[in-house]
C-alpha cells in the first residue's frame, strides 16, 4: 500500500515498512513524513511558504520550465533539493510528474477564526461542504473557490473527505492559497454562522435560479454530494435555496461542476 491510509494521506510510519524482499531478510525504515507530490502542487507549496518543507525531491529525468522554477525556489528557502530515481517517486504516486516534497501535514483553522478572517473581506464568502467524500472532489472544489474568490472552506469531520495529500494533488495546489476548517457539527456550525451574520443558501435542485437570485453578504454556500445532495436537517438550516439553470437532460452536475457554476455566478454578484 505503500504507506497508504483508508484516506489517501501517504504516511510512511517510522519503522513501518517491514518491506521485506522475497526471502524476507531485508526491512527498510521510514519516519513519519507527508508528501506532496506533482509540480503544480509543489510549487504552490513553495509559494504560499505556509507548511514546513523538509525536502524537495525531484527525479534524475525530470526537466522543464516548472522544475527549474521549483528547484530554483527551494534554494531560495534554503530548502535542501535531492535528485534521486524516478522509482524512488514512484512509491508516492505513478503520476508524481517526477517531483514531490516532503512537508509538515496540512493546518486546520479554528472556524472562529475562519469566520474572523472572512469577515474583514468586502463581501465574505464561505463554502460549506456537506458529504463530499472522494478526495478528488474535495480537491477540484477547493480549486474552484480559490478562483472564484471564495474566503475559506468549512468541510465535516466525519463521512466526509478531509485535505489529504490526494485531495491536494487534485486542487493543482489551490489548496495552499485558502483556509479549510474542520468541524464536527455541520448544523452547529450555520448556527454560528447565522450568529455573525451570515446568510445560508444552499446549493439544492429546485431552488430559486442563481441567474435570478439577488444575494445578500457575508454569504455561506452550501454544496452537498451529486447523490444524495445536502442532508435534510442542514436543509431545513437554510435561510433559502438556489439552483443552476439547465436543460433537463441530464438529473445533475457532478459536485465540483455545480461549485464551478455557482461559485462564478455569485462572483458576478459580488
Amino acid at each position: 500500500m505503500h504507506g497508504k491510509d483508508k484516506t489517501g494521506t501517504i504516511h510512511l510510519k517510522e519503522a513501518m515498512a517491514y518491506a521485506h524482499n522475497k526471502n524476507h531478510k531485508k526491512t527498510i525504515s521510514e519516519p513519519l513524513m507527508n508528501i506532496v507530490y506533482g509540480r503544480n502542487p509543489v510549487l504552490e507549496l513553495l509559494k504560499a511558504g505556509k507548511r514546513t518543507v523538509n525536502k524537495i525531491m525531484i527525479a534524475q529525468t525530470a526537466r522543464g520550465t516548472a522544475v527549474s522554477e521549483i528547484i530554483d525556489l527551494a534554494r531560495s528557502k534554503g530548502i535542501a533539493v535531492h535528485n534521486v530515481p524516478p522509482e524512488k517517486l514512484d512509491k508516492y504516486s505513478e503520476n508524481s510528474q517526477g517531483v514531490a516534497a516532503e512537508v509538515s501535514p496540512m493546518e486546520y483553522i479554528e472556524v472562529e477564526d475562519l469566520i474572523a478572517s472572512a469577515k474583514k473581506e468586502a463581501n465574505p464568502l464561505l463554502v460549506i461542504l456537506d458529504g463530499i467524500e472522494d478526495p478528488h472532489n474535495l480537491g477540484a472544489i477547493i480549486r474552484n473557490c480559490v478562483a472564484f474568490g471564495a474566503h475559506g472552506v468549512i468541510i465535516p469531520k466525519w463521512r466526509a473527505a478531509g485535505v489529504t495529500e490526494t485531495a491536494a494533488k487534485a486542487s493543482a495546489g489551490a489548496i495552499e492559497h485558502i483556509p479549510v476548517s474542520r468541524v464536527v457539527n455541520t448544523n452547529q456550525t450555520i448556527e454560528l454562522l447565522k450568529k455573525h451574520g451570515f446568510w445560508i443558501a444552499g446549493a439544492e435542485n429546485g431552488g430559486e435560479l442563481l441567474d435570478n437570485a439577488k444575494l445578500p453578504f457575508p454569504l455561506a454556500v452550501i454544496i452537498g454530494s451529486e447523490g444524495a445532495g445536502i442532508h435534510n436537517l442542514t436543509k431545513k438550516n437554510c435561510d433559502f435555496l438556489i439552483s443552476i439553470p439547465q436543460k433537463n437532460t441530464i438529473s445533475s452536475l457532478n459536485a465540483s461542476c455545480a461549485s464551478a457554476v455557482i461559485l462564478y455566478e455569485i462572483s458576478k454578484n459580488k
